[in-house]
């Protein structure tokens, strides 16, 4: 090639790559409003929008894995945790987490209950939005994450026989998935206690006398835990508010009878 077709290679690349460049842009354009339901951005979304700004959220939090990469990435955060757990987070994040214990320390920012309603709402339509599973995974305050390998390729599935294998992917692919809140890491408390060790925890619960459920087993339990969060309230306050466990209460319509007991499997081999 001499310099002649080198310059004109050089020229078309480059005209080439603008034409791509403003056709993608216009497209993105075109997509924007039903990639974002702009259709639900209501006026609490826009107030939210606005204590978000004026508390100065994104110098700690990221959304869309853009931000100050201090604390957790936000954007699906809502899925994750749900509004009754925020909005008690919200009021006094001191009982959820310490600077001693956490290496870290969310302000209170005194928030008012619309505010914090507003603000949770403007979290909520962020999590519906469609960004293409961006970030791939959530930033977890505590330091735990989700394995990298398991999100670098599917895991196989596990042979329908093993009610073990099937409860651990059910953990982790669950909607909300139980590995959002809750670890399998003795001592790594997230939103949920850790379950490192339930099968004995739960052995002395019950012959304690301090249990409230109805359950007579580990596997009625683990049950009982899944499809009613607060027949029995685990002690802390970054677990339940005002007798109600911020677990999600959804599981019990879906995820069947059968899933259950494979997770009640899965969480009983967890000594």
């Amino acid at each position: 090639m001499n310099k002649r077709q080198a310059r004109l290679f050089a020229i078309g690349s480059t005209v080439a790559a603008c034409v791509a460049f403003v056709a993608l842009t216009l497209d993105s354009h075109r997509q924007f409003d039903t990639l974002t339901h702009a259709d639900k951005i209501t006026a609490e979304v826009k107030r939210g929008k606005d204590v978000w700004h004026k508390n100065n959220c994104i110098n700690c939090h990221t959304v869309f894995g853009e931000g100050a990469y201090y604390a957790p990435d936000l954007t699906k955060i809502t899925k994750l945790r749900g509004a009754a757990y925020l909005s008690a987070y919200l009021r006094d994040p001191s009982k959820f987490y310490d600077e001693a214990r956490h290496r870290r320390l969310m302000p209170k920012q005194d928030l008012s209950e619309r505010d914090i309603a507003d603000v949770i709402a403007f979290l909520d339509w962020i999590s519906n939005v469609d960004n293409q599973n961006w970030p791939p995974r959530p930033i977890l305050v505590t330091g735990a994450a989700f394995p990298l390998a398991a999100e670098a390729a599917p895991a196989p599935l596990p042979a329908a026989s093993d009610p073990i294998l099937q409860g651990e992917r059910l953990f982790r692919s669950a909607t909300p998935a139980c590995a959002a809140c809750h670890s399998v890491t003795p001592g790594v408390n997230m939103a949920g206690p850790s379950l490192a060790g339930l099968a004995g925890r739960t052995a002395t619960l019950l012959a304690s006398g301090k249990y409230e459920g109805k359950a007579k087993d580990l596997a009625g339990y683990i049950g009982e835990s899944i499809r009613q969060p607060s027949a029995h309230l685990v002690p802390g306050a970054m677990y339940s508010a005002n007798g109600v466990s911020f677990m999600p209460t959804t599981y019990a319509k879906d995820l069947t009878a059968q899933q259950i007991d494979q997770l009640a499997a899965y969480l009983s081999s967890l000594k």
